[in-house]
């Protein structure tokens, strides 16, 4: 009660002897790259200066992704938290920021790595985001 396939080996041979003169399609991945077309959805980008913290896109990111601490909205002090496990990158919040502060890049999507420390990503000053992750360190203990 086996599944008997019925490929006549002539068609198979021909296929074989064929590969051997054509050149192999598969890239040699990384060594050969192939750049990723604009429409790419890669890792959020966010662009201080253009962010009034409206938090807008906080409120329509559907993994809950994207953290916005407030330092001085008037001073526009904010430290965006990105975590890149959650984001399912479906670009609702580039979609509904009214003012074009966030964009997913093109060029950065390699995004893998060993443990889970990279995947959340700091956004701001670097005077904002040290004291912020020394506080957050600190509740951790």
């Amino acid at each position: 009660m086996g599944i008997k396939i019925d490929i006549p080996i002539g068609m198979m041979v021909t296929d074989v002897v064929r590969s051997f003169f054509q050149k192999p399609v598969t890239r040699q991945y990384p060594f050969e790259r192939k750049e990723a077309p604009e429409s790419f959805r890669g890792k959020l980008m966010w662009d201080l200066s253009k962010c009034t913290g409206c938090q807008l896109c906080i409120r329509e990111c559907p993994a809950n992704a994207i953290e916005l601490i407030v330092i001085d909205k008037a001073a526009k002090r904010f430290v965006m938290c990105f975590h890149t496990d959650r984001c399912t990158y479906c670009s609702q919040c580039t979609i509904n920021c009214r003012f074009n502060c966030l964009d997913l890049s093109h060029t950065e999507w390699e995004l893998a790595a060993l443990s889970k420390e990279p995947f959340t990503v700091y956004y701001g000053l670097a005077a904002d985001i040290e004291p912020y992750l020394e506080q957050a360190g600190d509740s951790d203990e």
